[in-house]
């Protein structure tokens, strides 16, 4: 079996700051020749990843917008984990970048420990399982993301009305992680909300991965059997399969693009086989400075034989059809990873 449509391409991208592994990984000047190698190339996102096994590095959400300002139709996802923001600054952030990208970010969240400004106000202190909080933060993210209507904004000078505030609604979310109120203080994007996209299928349930996810990543020794796990979860929130995009992430060693024709063969014989729509590409390095390179030459050799979806926005390059967010937080609170 081979793909139908062209794929869905991701391309991991990470800036380091400090740290052994950081010589190999591209400064912010070489990510910016990526970035407009990867638009050149038509990819889908650049996934920016906000930490290495071995290095420090910038800050995913920086590096979205530095990367987004120089780009006008590349995507970008940004890989955040629940420790790093409260819900509320995390929403703020991300529908910020998806404005000022035109509706091209997405977010990778993260499985993780919580803050802590939200740990102040926690509703129940001992709460402590990641699968859960996860669970919780994405759903409070979703309805956040749509608490402020784009049709509230009306700057109406003539009438004197610069918003409907009738339209903007609190989400008064009262949870066991996190305790937000809202709304947000800013509109929603022209896709609505940003991607939402699910990358640890070892930790969250397929379940609580249906309920919310907008695109699934599984690595690839994960990949058999994700297709048809996915779509029974799908089904029992009452959501298709064809709603959500399933990409698998594959290391390509710089050896290998010397043979991009069967590099690509594999990649499709691969979708084929486990029904994924699309791939997460991760560069690899083989010296000092190499992670850049090897990112830009999967761009030039790999990516033209494969094709890439493209879209006015994020979702609509991956053919995402959104969870509703009222029902996002509803559903297992089964911690059961995928098998």
């Amino acid at each position: 079996m081979t793909l139908s449509t062209p794929p869905v391409v991701l391309l991991d991208l990470a800036v380091a700051t400090a740290g052994p592994g950081a010589p190999w990984l591209p400064d912010a000047a070489t990510a910016a020749e990526v970035a407009e190698a990867a638009e050149r190339a038509g990819i889908t996102a650049l996934r920016i990843l906000d930490e290495t096994p071995d290095a420090t590095t910038l800050d995913a959400t920086v590096l979205a917008g530095h990367l987004a300002g120089r780009t006008s139709t590349l995507g970008y996802l940004v890989d955040v984990r629940t420790s790093h923001h409260a819900p509320y600054n995390l929403a703020r952030r991300l529908l910020s970048l998806d404005r000022a990208s035109g509706g091209r970010t997405g977010l990778v969240l993260r499985p993780g420990e919580g803050d802590e400004v939200s740990a102040a106000v926690a509703p129940d202190p001992a709460a402590s399982d990641p699968a859960l909080r996860w669970q919780e933060y994405a759903a409070i993210l979703l309805r956040l993301w749509e608490s402020f209507p784009a049709e509230a904004l009306v700057g109406d000078q003539e009438a004197g009305v610069f918003v409907r505030d009738e339209l903007i609604a609190p989400i008064s979310h009262d949870g066991s992680f996190y305790r937000v109120n809202g709304a947000l203080d800013g509109p929603s994007s022209v896709q609505v909300r940003p991607l939402h996209v699910v990358a640890d299928t070892d930790v969250l349930s397929w379940d609580q991965v249906a309920a919310t996810a907008d695109l699934v990543i599984v690595d690839r020794d994960r990949a058999p059997g994700a297709d048809q796990a996915l779509g029974a979860a799908l089904r029992r929130v009452g959501r298709d399969r064809a709603d959500v995009a399933l990409v698998g992430r594959t290391a390509v060693d710089p050896a290998v693009l010397r043979f991009p024709q069967a590099l690509t063969t594999d990649l499709r014989s691969w979708a084929g086989r486990d029904g994924l729509d699309g791939f997460d590409l991760v560069p690899l390095a083989e010296g000092p400075g190499s992670v850049g390179a090897s990112a830009l030459a999967i761009l030039e050799t790999v990516v033209p034989l494969l094709g890439s979806r493209t879209g006015a926005t994020l979702r609509e390059a991956t053919g995402s059809v959104p969870a509703p967010a009222e029902t996002a937080g509803a559903g297992t609170t089964s911690v059961e990873v995928a098998s």
